[in-house]
């Protein structure tokens, strides 16, 4: 059996590692290649520009515009569903009192992750008709009917929530974090149930209390928890394409006046609209780029050594 072990496994791997070859590996390097002509999409006729593309990249204003809105979104929206995520995850594990002084959630707390959880069960398309009701800019709009009725804006002056420059940007992290902090609590809340409960009880009997308790207890043990959902929350940040193109003005969204933009959506701008096929790959190239170096620079900044219990 030694002497056909690697046969045996490399006969297993084989296939796998060729389909991941054909169908990831493969499209990744086409993608670079196009990057380096002047390919318009429609045609197999293009001539090699050399780095061309990515010199005009990096003068392209509505594009380096776009990086900023993603590095918000990677800024704001892993720190604000993690925090809301670990927060509600916390009380409903380990925020009551059981009948016999131990620990346990607060009152009902298998209804609310039920509850909680209901975002994540709806696709992204259902959720951009949602929060396009929300956020509508006449007073059907359920947050400028609700301003209305409260007295804080006028019939004839609604909020334009997705069409105000300052506003637009809040508006969509808003709509990533409600969808999101009920799938993360989940996920916390299942790494805090293998917390044994004595740890917990231990700590409240020396005198300590609900913050002292989750910063030194909680959060070490679910850093793991932590360090995967902050990758995770960083890579859709890179992307937050199906929102933006649905919910805003313009063209593959990025309205008003580009105050939206992201990078997926001048790309695929470029791709089916203005037929820079090659332009649009070089735009490929970096997001791949950026998003890789994100996930890199999130490992180690959360890497810390594993605790025990």
């Amino acid at each position: 059996m030694r002497k056909g072990q690697n046969r045996f496994v490399a006969g297993f791997l084989l296939m796998p590692v060729a389909l991941y070859l054909i169908f990831v590996i493969w499209p990744y390097i086409q993608t670079f290649g196009y990057s380096l002509t002047d390919w318009k999409g429609q045609s197999q006729t293009f001539s090699f520009i050399g780095l061309d593309n990515y010199t005009a990249l990096f003068q392209d204003d509505i594009f380096l515009q776009a990086i900023w809105h993603n590095i918000l979104f990677l800024v704001f929206i892993p720190v604000i569903t993690i925090l809301l995520a670990l927060f509600f995850a916390f009380m409903l594990n380990a925020g009551g009192r059981g009948r016999a002084g131990g620990v346990s959630g607060v009152a009902g707390s298998g209804f609310y992750k039920i509850v909680y959880f209901f975002p994540q069960v709806l696709s992204l398309a259902i959720l951009a008709v949602l929060f396009g009701a929300v956020y509508r800019s006449d007073s059907g709009g359920m947050l400028n009917g609700l301003l209305l009725k409260l007295g804080l804006v006028d019939e004839s002056s609604p909020v334009e929530w997705l069409n105000e420059p300052n506003v637009v940007l809040w508006a969509l992290i808003l709509v990533v974090v409600w969808h999101g902090v009920g799938f993360y609590l989940v996920l916390f809340s299942a790494a805090m149930q293998a917390i044994p409960r004595d740890i917990y009880e231990a700590a409240l009997i020396d005198g300590a209390g609900r913050a002292h308790t989750f910063f030194r207890i909680t959060l070490p043990l679910l850093w793991d928890s932590v360090q995967t959902a902050w990758v995770y929350l960083g890579i859709a940040a890179m992307d937050m394409f199906i929102l933006v193109s649905t919910m805003t003005a313009g063209e593959y969204g990025g309205g008003p006046d580009h105050h939206s933009e992201v990078m997926a959506t001048v790309m695929m701008r470029n791709f089916l609209l203005y037929g820079r096929s090659g332009y649009a790959c070089a735009m490929g190239v970096v997001m791949l780029l950026l998003t890789l170096i994100v996930s890199v620079v999130m490992l180690r900044a959360t890497r810390r050594e594993r605790v025990e219990f």
